[in-house]
C-alpha cells in the first residue's frame, strides 16, 4: 500500500470516469483566448490561443523514446528516436500545441530509499533480460523494457535540437514541475504519478498512454481528479491529508501500521487486510471524521492520540507538502516569505539568481559582493554560457551536422575562429587549502589561475576571499561518511561558476551531475546493463572510474591545489610537513557487497599536465583558452594523441566514439576482441546507418549477451564523455557529440553477427573498399602509441562446466570396457574356458583392453609379462605413459584401411565342432579346408598386437 494506490484507483474501470480517452489535436482547436485560466499570481499572463502542456519525462521515457522497440536492449536505436520525436514535434506543431519537458535534475536525500526500490526493480528486469538473450538469443519482450543507458541525455540533445523546450529540476521534482505549470499558465500536465494526483494540475493527462497515430491524431487519456475526490467524497485539502496517510518519501506506509489498525476496528474486521483500492476507500472514510488541515494540531491529535508522537511533526510537513502544490497553496507557496522554488525554472524573470542550492534543507550561504555589477540577472545569463558557445561556433557546428548526416566528410576545424569576447573578463577567485593553510596569489601563467591584483595571502576560516570581481561560497557539507585518511579539503567553488552551471542544469544544457558534484559532492550511478554473475570484462562503473576521478579534479581545481601548496612550501610559507590535499566525492554505486547501503569515497585524480581553473576553462576567450579545453578533454578520456584530432583519420562528428574506444582499449584489462573494435567503426561508416527506413526493416536473427553489454558498455562511455565535456568547458560541440551520428544498436549486432563468418574486413565492408580504407584510418589513430591488448575467445562453458565436444578431440572417458563399436558382451579380464556336460566348447584368452597396432614399440613390464602397445591394463581405457595415444575410433579405421567403423566386425567359424559328432577318421573335403584355412586367415590378421600368457588360456 502507498499512495501509488490513488492513481491505481483513478485508472481504474471501478471509478466511473476517472479515465476518459481524448485527443490532444482537437482540444488544441478548441482552446480560445477566453478559455485560459487567469490567475492573478502568475507572473506571465498566457498568450495567444495555443494548448499548453508540461510533460514529466520521467513517466514517459518509453515513450519519448518511441515505443517498445524489440532492440531497445541492444543499446538504444537512436536515428529512430529522432525520427519518432520530429514527427512528434511536426504533429504539436500543426495541432497548435506547445511542449515544455521536464527531467529529474534533483538529488533529494529525503527520496533516496525511493530511488533504491526503483534501481532494484530494475536490477530485477536487467536479469531477466539477461537470461532471456542467454537462453533464446532473441529481443526481450516488452514487458521488462529497460531505459536504455545515456537516453535521458540523448532525449535532451534530441529535443534541444527540435526546438521543444527543455528544463530540469533543482530541488524538488514534483513541486517545480507544478509550480512551473501553475505560474506560467500550462493548461495541463502529463504525467502518471499519484502525487499530481494529490495536487490537482488544471488538467491531468496521462503520459503513458499517449499515442501519435497515422493518422494523424495524439490520443491519450485524461484523469478526471474531480471525479475521484467526488466519489471519495472529500474536498482537496482532505486529498492532501489522505495522500499523507497512504504513506509517501517523507512518512513511509510501514510507519502507520498502528493508524491502519485502529481503522480496521472502526471501519471493518481487524482480520481483514487493507490492499489497494479498498485501502484508499477505508482511509477515506477516516479522513472524512477528521477535522480540517487548517486546525493541523487537532488534526494531529487524532490521528495519533497525542501531538507529542515523534511522527506529528513528519505528518504536518508531509501534509503542507501537497497543500503547497494545489493552486490555492500554490500562491502561498510562491511568495517571497514562503519557501521560493519557482526561482531555478524562471527564464524571463530579472530577480537576482541564488544558484549555491543546499540539497540537505539547509539555506545555502552566499557571501556579499560590494560590486553590484557581480550579481547578474537572469536575462543577462541567458546570453553568458560558456566562452566556447559562440555565434560563429554554433552555425558552424549546425554546418557540419548536416554535412554529417549526409554521409560527407567533414572538413572544418575543431576550434572555431576566435571571436570577440571583451565584454567578459578573466574571472579571478582566490581558493582555500584548508581551515590552517593560508592562500597565495599569483598571476595567470602556464595554466595557473591568479589574480589580476596583488592581495596580502591571509587565513581564513572555512570561507573564501572575497574582492571586486567574485565571491566564493562558504565551504560545502562534507560527505555522510570520509573514511579517507589525509589531507582531506572542503574546496570552495566561485560563484560564477555555480550561477554559470544553474542555469545551464535548469535548462537542460548540462548534465545534471555535475551541478550535484559541484553543490553537495555527491552523485548517484544508477544500475546498467550488465550481468552480475558472468562478466567477462569489470563492472561497467569500475571501468570508468578513473575517468570520473579525473572530471572531479577539473572541477574542483585539484592542481590548482597543489601548485599553491608547492609554491608555499617553496616560500616557508606552508609546512613541508603538511600532506598533499585531496578532495573526495561520495559515489553511489551498486556492488553486491554494497547495495546501495554505503557510499563509496572516490578520491579526485589531477591530470599529468598543468591545467587551468575551471572559471579559465568555462569563460577563457583565447585561442590558448580553446586549446586547454580540449586538451582537457582528452586527457581525461586518454586519448590525447596528434592522430585523434587529424579530421582524416577522425572526423569530428566521430570524435566522441574514438575517444570512448581508445579509452576502452587502455584499460589494464582487455575488454574488446580484434574483430569486435572493427565491428564498432564499421557501423559508424556504414551508410544505412541514417537509414531509419532500413533499420527498422532489419531483423536481428541473433542478440548475444557480449554484444548487449558490450554496447552498454560504449554508450555508458559516451555518457561519462559528454560528462567531461561539459566539465571542461564544451570544447567539442553539442551538435556534434550526438550518439545518433556514430551507433545504433540495431545495425552494431547486425555487424557484430557478420563479423563472425565475415573472412576480412572488406568482407565486413560490403566489398566497399572506401570503407576499408576510412575504418584502418580510424583504427589506426584509436590504437596510436597504445600497447594494444585484444581479450581472448574463451571455451564455451556448459550446464556440466564441461567444454562442448567440437572443442576438444573425441578422447574418451576413462572405463574398464572397451569402444561401445569393438565390443559385443563383457568378458573376464584373465582368460577362460566354456564347459558343457564336460566338453570344452569355448574358450578365450586374456582381455586387456582394445589396444593399438604398433608392432616397432618395445614391450612394456606389467608384473613380470612383456607387454606390448598403447593402453595400460591396469587402468583399461587410459594411455599409457610416454605413448602417442590414438582415439579408438581412429584406431579402428587405421586398422581397418578406412572401412566403416560402424559395421560389425564377421565372426570367424568356432575352434570346436559343433551338431556334429566327434569322428576323427573322417576325411576332410576340400572345400571344408579352405573355408577353416580362410577363416583361420581372418583371425589372424585381426589379432591383437601383443602375446602374454595366462594361467588358463594360451
Amino acid at each position: 500500500m502507498g499512495i501509488q494506490d490513488l492513481q491505481a484507483l483513478l485508472e481504474s474501470t471501478s471509478l466511473e470516469g476517472g479515465a476518459v480517452s481524448v485527443d490532444l489535436l482537437k482540444i488544441a482547436r478548441n482552446v480560445t483566448q477566453r478559455q485560459q485560466p487567469h490567475n492573478s499570481g502568475r507572473k506571465i499572463r498566457p498568450i495567444g490561443n495555443k494548448l499548453k502542456l508540461i510533460v514529466d519525462a520521467e513517466d514517459c521515457l518509453d515513450r519519448l523514446y518511441g515505443g517498445y522497440f524489440s532492440d531497445w536492449a541492444c543499446g538504444g536505436q537512436w536515428n529512430r528516436m529522432v525520427q519518432f520525436l520530429s514527427l512528434l514535434t511536426q504533429a504539436v506543431e500543426r495541432g497548435n500545441i506547445e511542449l515544455a519537458v521536464v527531467f529529474n535534475g534533483t538529488i533529494e536525500s529525503s527520496r533516496m530509499s525511493e530511488w533504491v526500490a526503483q534501481q532494484a526493480n530494475v536490477r530485477q528486469r536487467v536479469g531477466m533480460v539477461l537470461k532471456h538473450v542467454n537462453t533464446k538469443a532473441t529481443p526481450p519482450p516488452k514487458v521488462w523494457w529497460t531505459a536504455p543507458i545515456c537516453l535521458k541525455t540523448a532525449l535532451r540533445m534530441a529535443l534541444r535540437h527540435l526546438g521543444i523546450t527543455v528544463m530540469c529540476t533543482m530541488d524538488d521534482h514534483h513541486q517545480e514541475v507544478i509550480a512551473y505549470c501553475r505560474e506560467y499558465g500550462f493548461h495541463g500536465l502529463l504525467a502518471d504519478d499519484a502525487e499530481y494526483a494529490a495536487f490537482n494540475p488544471p488538467r491531468y493527462f496521462s503520459s503513458e498512454n499517449i499515442k501519435l497515430t497515422y493518422k494523424g491524431s495524439l490520443e491519450t487519456k485524461e484523469y478526471m481528479v474531480a471525479e475521484l475526490s467526488k466519489h471519495l467524497q472529500l474536498t482537496q485539502e482532505q486529498m492532501c491529508v489522505l495522500a499523507s496517510l497512504l504513506g509517501n518519501f517523507l512518512l513511509p506506509e510501514n510507519e502507520l501500521q498502528d493508524v491502519y489498525k485502529k481503522i480496521q476496528t472502526v471501519f471493518i474486521n481487524k482480520d481483514t487486510k487493507m490492499q489497494g483500492e479498498s485501502a484508499v476507500r477505508l482511509i477515506a472514510m477516516y479522513v472524512r471524521t477528521l477535522p480540517s488541515p487548517s486546525n493541523m494540531d487537532a488534526l494531529v491529535t487524532e490521528v495519533f492520540g497525542s501531538n507529542k508522537d515523534k511522527r506529528c511533526p513528519i505528518f504536518k510537513q508531509s501534509v503542507l507538502y501537497y497543500l503547497n502544490g494545489t493552486a490555492h497553496g500554490f500562491l502561498k507557496y510562491s511568495s517571497p516569505k514562503g519557501k521560493n522554488a519557482l526561482s531555478m525554472l524562471s527564464r524571463n524573470s530579472t530577480r537576482p539568481v541564488i544558484s549555491a542550492n543546499n540539497y540537505k534543507g539547509k539555506k545555502a550561504t552566499v557571501q556579499n559582493n560590494n560590486n553590484v555589477n557581480s550579481i547578474k540577472t537572469e536575462a543577462e545569463l541567458d546570453t553568458a554560457g560558456f566562452a566556447s558557445e559562440t555565434t560563429e561556433q554554433e552555425q558552424e557546428s549546425l554546418q557540419n551536422y548536416r554535412l554529417a548526416t549526409v554521409n560527407q566528410v567533414l572538413s572544418s576545424d575543431i576550434i572555431s575562429p576566435e571571436t570577440d569576447s571583451s565584454a567578459k573578463s578573466s574571472p579571478h577567485v582566490n581558493f582555500v587549502l584548508d581551515e590552517s593553510s593560508p592562500t597565495s596569489d599569483s598571476r595567470l601563467h602556464n595554466g595557473h589561475a591568479s589574480a589580476g591584483s596583488s592581495s596580502n595571502s591571509s587565513s581564513t576560516s572555512g570561507t573564501g576571499n572575497s574582492n571586486n570581481n567574485t565571491a566564493t561560497t562558504g565551504s560545502l557539507p562534507s560527505p555522510r561518511s570520509n573514511t579517507i585518511s589525509g589531507n582531506v579539503i572542503n574546496p570552495t567553488v566561485s560563484t560564477d561558476v555555480l550561477r554559470t552551471s544553474s542555469l545551464r542544469h535548469q535548462k537542460g544544457l548540462m548534465c545534471p551531475w555535475i551541478l550535484h558534484v559541484l553543490s553537495t559532492r555527491e552523485i548517484r550511478l544508477p544500475c546498467v546493463m550488465e550481468d552480475e554473475g558472468n562478466r567477462e570484462f569489470p563492472p561497467i562503473h569500475e571501468i570508468y572510474l578513473p575517468l570520473r576521478q579525473r572530471i572531479y579534479a577539473v572541477l574542483f581545481n585539484l592542481h590548482h591545489y597543489r601548485y599553491v601548496q608547492t609554491k608555499g612550501k617553496k616560500n616557508f610559507i606552508i609546512p613541508d610537513c603538511m600532506p598533499t590535499p585531496e578532495i573526495v566525492i561520495t559515489e553511489w554505486v551498486y556492488s553486491r557487497s554494497n547495495p546501495y547501503q554505503t557510499p563509496e569515497q572516490v578520491k579526485a585524480v589531477p591530470l599529468s599536465w598543468a591545467v587551468p581553473t575551471l572559471q579559465r576553462l568555462w569563460f577563457g576567450p583565447s585561442v590558448d583558452d580553446k586549446r586547454r579545453r580540449m586538451r582537457a578533454l582528452l586527457s581525461c578520456l586518454n586519448s590525447d594523441t596528434p592522430l585523434i584530432l587529424n579530421m582524416s583519420y577522425v572526423p569530428q562528428h566521430m570524435l566522441v566514439m574514438a575517444c570512448v574506444l581508445r579509452y576502452i582499449m587502455s584499460q589494464d584489462k582487455p575488454i574488446l576482441r580484434r574483430n569486435e573494435l572493427d565491428v564498432f567503426i564499421c557501423q559508424a561508416f556504414n551508410p544505412d546507418l541514417m537509414n531509419t527506413q532500413y533499420l527498422q526493416e532489419l531483423t536481428l536473427n541473433v542478440v548475444t549477451s557480449r554484444g548487449v553489454q558490450l554496447a552498454a558498455v560504449f554508450m555508458n562511455g559516451v555518457e561519462m564523455a559528454l560528462l567531461a565535456n561539459d566539465a571542461c568547458g564544451a570544447p567539442l560541440p553539442w551538435l556534434l557529440c550526438c550518439p545518433w551520428l556514430y551507433f545504433d544498436g540495431k545495425l552494431f549486432h547486425h555487424t557484430l553477427t557478420r563479423s563472425i563468418h565475415a573472412k576480412s574486413l572488406l568482407d565486413l565492408c560490403e566489398n566497399h573498399i572506401e570503407r576499408v580504407v576510412k575504418v584502418e584510418r580510424m583504427r589506426k589513430a584509436i590504437l596510436e602509441g597504445l600497447d594494444a591488448k585484444f581479450a581472448k575467445i574463451p571455451l564455451q562453458v556448459n550446464a556440466f562446466r564441461m567444454p562442448p565436444s567440437n572443442c576438444l578431440p573425441p578422447v574418451p572417458l576413462p572405463s574398464s570396457r572397451g569402444p561401445s563399436n569393438m565390443r559385443h558382451r563383457p568378458l573376464q579380464s584373465r582368460g577362460a574356458q566354456l564347459q558343457i556336460a564336460g566338453v570344452v566348447v569355448g574358450s578365450w584368452g586374456a582381455n586387456y583392453g582394445y589396444q593399438q597396432q604398433n608392432l616397432r614399440q618395445p614391450p612394456q613390464m606389467v608384473s613380470g609379462v612383456p607387454f606390448r602397445g598403447g593402453l595400460n591394463p591396469q587402468n583399461r581405457g587410459l594411455p599409457a605413459p610416454g605413448n602417442n595415444f590414438m582415439p579408438p575410433q581412429q584406431q579402428y579405421n587405421h586398422r581397418n584401411n578406412g572401412s566403416n567403423p560402424n559395421r560389425q566386425r564377421k565372426q570367424g567359424p568356432p575352434t570346436f565342432n559343433v551338431n556334429k559328432k566327434n569322428n576323427p577318421n573322417k576325411k576332410k573335403s576340400n572345400k571344408q579346408k579352405q573355408n577353416a584355412g580362410g577363416a583361420n586367415k581372418g583371425r589372424n590378421n585381426n589379432a591383437l598386437p601383443f602375446t602374454t600368457k595366462t594361467d588358463i588360456g594360451k
